[in-house]
């Protein structure tokens, strides 16, 4: 049985049990395809089927190119890995643990060891302090929403734990004031615009290939409301606003806020599995790609980069993918992997928060590749 059996069997199966509502999934090796397909509904109440240009709400796929783009300024000595966050943001000094000062660096905040994490509390703060981490609709813009984390402490001194965050929702504050003008713009000028991502963005270039977002449910998959909340027994109890791609005076959220289509975001993750191509120095890719957290442990046999978790150890993981592969997700339905000693290059995204992401779904995409 070949991988385009096993592929096409898993996409179905999902796809009838009314898990996943619609997917792009592509795999490629060495630079070719192995496979290609879209399948099921981008709006399944009309009927509307996924096609390879569906547009879907990327959510923390927008974290990988907003650290390429830090990096890519980073290569050209706007800033450096060492600059202070304070020095960039004054207004953003949130405290240590002990009510000390906290010395937050670029490379804190690309390793999610920052002491920021995702943590629902801070949305359910009173109004005038509540704290929106990127996926919720807001008017404020980053000084007004974030720098109220200065009334927060951070849940651990900067270096010291790895937790997944909104750290590069910050980044993205830097790199537009380092940029002096949207973050949009920067992405566009160092990675989207010579990657020839057209519709990778903060806002919709086409209203009508966006794919309506659907979240888990059973037996299936429902329609999400704006606001969403998931149940408090999920495994991601962040808020969503599907219309927040639509609020131009929301903060562009360098977390979660961009969308774009999967053909795009192959490319983007081709270009680091080669090297960086004409957007980064080499050896900056290959840093990113390895462990940048020591001996700190994001997953079980996992390290992390500065653009996704770093499988140390396979059996550890769990997983078939070789020592090395560099992997991550969105929660609006998205999972991708580089495994560089393959050659492999796998991404599936779709409208399913949160199997889409870290379900039975991406797993058993992962085993279908591997399989032979």
């Amino acid at each position: 049985m070949g991988i385009e059996h096993r592929l096409n069997q898993v996409i179905d199966r999902f796809l009838e049990t009314g898990k996943i509502t619609g997917t792009v999934v592509l795999a490629y090796q060495h630079g070719q395809p192995l496979f290609r397909r879209a399948a099921g509904f981008a709006d399944r109440e009309a009927g509307k089927p996924v096609e390879f240009d569906t547009i879907f709400r990327m959510a923390s796929l927008t974290k990988p190119i907003v650290a390429a783009t830090a990096l890519a300024m980073i290569d050209r000595g706007l800033m450096a890995l060492s600059d202070r966050v304070a020095g960039h943001l004054p207004w953003f000094q949130p405290k240590a643990p002990d009510g000390g000062a906290a010395d937050i660096s670029i490379h804190h905040l690309l390793t999610h060891t920052s002491g920021l994490v995702y943590d629902v509390a801070l949305e359910h703060l009173p109004d005038d302090q509540a704290i929106t981490c990127g996926l919720l609709d807001t008017d404020l813009d980053y000084e007004a929403n974030f720098g109220r984390h200065n009334a927060v402490p951070l849940a651990f001194h900067p270096g010291a734990q790895w937790g997944y965050s909104f750290a590069t929702d910050i980044l993205g504050a830097v790199i537009a004031k380092v940029h002096g003008g949207a973050l949009e713009d920067a992405v566009v000028i160092y990675i989207a615009g010579p990657l020839g991502m057209a519709d990778s963005r903060f806002h919709v270039t086409d209203v009508t290939r966006l794919a309506v977002p659907y979240a888990d449910s059973y037996p299936a998959a429902v329609r999400m409301t704006n606001p969403y909340f998931a149940p408090g027994d999920a495994d991601w109890t962040i808020g969503f606003s599907p219309a927040r791609i639509f609020n131009p005076k929301a903060f562009q959220s360098g977390g979660a806020g961009m969308v774009g289509m999967a053909d795009d975001f192959l490319v983007f993750l081709e270009t680091l599995r080669t090297g960086g191509g004409a957007v980064l120095k080499s050896e900056t890719v290959r840093l990113g790609l390895s462990n940048r957290i020591g001996a700190l442990i994001s997953d079980p046999g996992c390290s992390f980069g500065y653009f996704g978790a770093v499988v140390d150890n396979a059996i550890e993981a769990a997983t078939p993918q070789a020592a090395g592969t560099v992997r991550w997700g969105g929660v609006y339905g998205h999972n991708w992997f580089i495994d560089p000693a393959s050659g492999l290059t796998v991404l599936s995204m779709s409208n399913n928060a949160t199997e889409g992401c870290s379900g039975e779904f991406p797993a058993r995409i992962v085993e279908a590749v591997y399989a032979a």
